[in-house]
């Protein structure tokens, strides 16, 4: 349903309790900006989204008599998390006082309150229902991860999947590898070569952000490997294996051991897509990997731009340059390339942005973009990265307009796509 209106602010009473307040319009937020939105925007907020207050900071919104901009006194502000698949077109837009606290690593959308019902600013960017709350049954997550447990008693990283990803942080890929069904996740190295600023497994003791899990301690074998993604990839819908996972560091660390089990997987079976979800820090062992068999690669970025790449990567012994080169490489071997692009509204939609990623695009004729949310509090992020200004903007939207008009071949998504999507119907909704 597409509003004619916008949707009311929410605020909290600090005790969980979230009201709104009908004397202001919500507004969202686009860089360092409080900006309208235009209620097309606007869609239910979906199944599996929640809600958070934000300690020490007042949401702007406009009101509703007036049309004028101003603070929600009432309470603290409101964003919304937006599940897997979807995108947000702004953020949360509030004033923080000077004593608030970092924000932990979600995102943070914008969100109102309209007709009984909460709306946030996104698209649906993915048909998967890969990772879909309904989809998602505890007991047989319970009984599946119990069996794997019990079938590989002596591998260390499928104790490590089911007991810590699958059972404690309810990782979606360790839960559906416990449902034994499409993307399996395979992390294998506990070191990085990149310190980025928003680490989910690894953040400095004296940081005022903390890790939302802990990284991986050990380096699995190609054996261990090998033992459990074989018969995933034999048995498993629209099959896919996945090195480079939330939980560890830089899996290129480990180029050696996958292409040993890329090579060892492939002799048992041909079945399904092997994937890794890199930083692309290393052209020559993503060249090592596709000559094993490695069939697609996802690189990470928050920027097509090197100067916005690197403060908050802050990579080790590899520039910006070699992410662009793994790309190439990765495509010279005809394997499916994607970015894992972390969308900033204000930041990801500006102009100068927008230039950097078509001549990506151009250069490492990518396949597909996984349009994510960038989980970080936005003012941090900004001000660990220097950015004061954020330019000119046209708007998230918009920008995937033009980016789909000019390259009509590049598709569009959020997860990586199976062996079946990439041959076949890419927009088919494979797993249902």
């Amino acid at each position: 349903m597409i509003l004619n209106t916008s949707p009311f602010i929410l605020y909290s009473d600090g005790e969980g309790n979230i009201f709104e307040d009908t004397s202001l319009y919500v507004t969202g937020r686009s860089g360092w900006d409080a900006v309208p939105v235009d209620p097309e925007d606007w869609i239910e907020l979906p199944t599996g989204g929640n809600l958070y207050e934000l300690p020490g900071r007042k949401g702007i919104g406009i009101d509703v008599e007036t049309g004028e901009m101003r603070l929600c006194e009432k309470g603290w502000a409101v964003a919304a998390f937006i599940p897997p698949a979807h995108t947000g077109l702004y953020m949360a837009a509030y004033e923080t006082a000077q004593d608030a606290p970092t924000l932990p690593l979600f995102c943070y959308t914008a969100a109102g309150w309209h007709n009984d019902k909460f709306y946030v600013p996104a698209v649906r960017i993915e048909k998967d229902i890969r990772q879909e709350c309904e989809g998602y049954d505890d007991e047989l997550i319970q009984d599946g991860a119990a069996n794997l447990l019990e079938a590989y008693p002596h591998n260390r990283l499928v104790k490590h999947l089911m007991e810590n990803c699958c059972m404690t942080y309810t990782c979606p890929a360790a839960r559906n590898f416990s449902l034994g069904r499409w993307e399996c996740p395979v992390p294998t190295s506990p070191a990085c070569n990149a310190n980025c600023i928003g680490c989910i497994s690894f953040q400095p003791q004296d940081e005022t952000i903390v890790s939302t899990q802990d990284r991986l301690t050990f380096k699995p074998t190609a054996e261990e490997i090998t033992e459990f993604t074989v018969p995933h990839l034999e048995t498993a819908p629209f099959p896919l294996v996945s090195f480079g996972q939330g939980c560890e560091g830089e899996p290129l660390l480990m180029w050696e051991t996958i292409r040993e089990s890329i090579i060892e997987i492939r002799k048992h079976t041909q079945k399904g897509s092997i994937n890794i979800n890199t930083n692309g820090s290393k052209p020559d062992a993503i060249k090592a990997l596709c000559e094993a068999g490695l069939n697609s690669i996802r690189v990470s970025t928050n920027s097509a731009r090197e100067k916005i790449y690197t403060p908050y990567y802050r990579p080790n012994n590899y520039v910006f340059e070699d992410l662009i080169e793994s790309l190439k490489v990765a495509r010279s071997y005809g394997a499916w390339t994607s970015i894992n692009y972390f969308v900033f509204p204000g930041m990801t939609d500006s102009i100068e942005e927008y230039e950097a990623l078509r001549k990506l695009i151009k250069e490492t004729g990518l396949c597909m973009i996984q349009w994510r949310n960038f989980n970080i509090d936005p003012d941090w992020y900004l001000g660990k990265i220097g950015v004061t200004e954020t330019g000119e903007c046209m708007g998230v939207k918009q920008m995937m307009e033009l980016i789909r008009e000019e390259f009509p071949d590049l598709k569009f998504g959020y997860f990586n796509p199976s062996m079946e999507r990439i041959k076949g119907n890419f927009e088919a909704d494979f797993a249902h």
